[in-house]
């Protein structure tokens, strides 16, 4: 896999650990932070199967 790939996994791992972690503090941002969480996550998994799409 692309390094850039798996850092990118890695820090969306690590901030929705800390979007859940904190949930307590930030209220009502939570639910907008979760929605952009998953809108950059499939958007980022949206883009590598475009790529391995093209190859074929």
């Amino acid at each position: 896999m692309n390094k850039k790939i798996l850092l990118t996994l890695a820090l969306t791992l690590l901030f929705a650990w800390g979007i859940f972690h904190f949930k307590a503090l930030l209220g009502l941002f939570i639910l907008p932070l979760f929605i952009g969480l998953v809108l950059f996550v499939t958007l980022r998994l949206y883009r590598l199967m475009e790529k391995d799409n093209n190859e074929d």
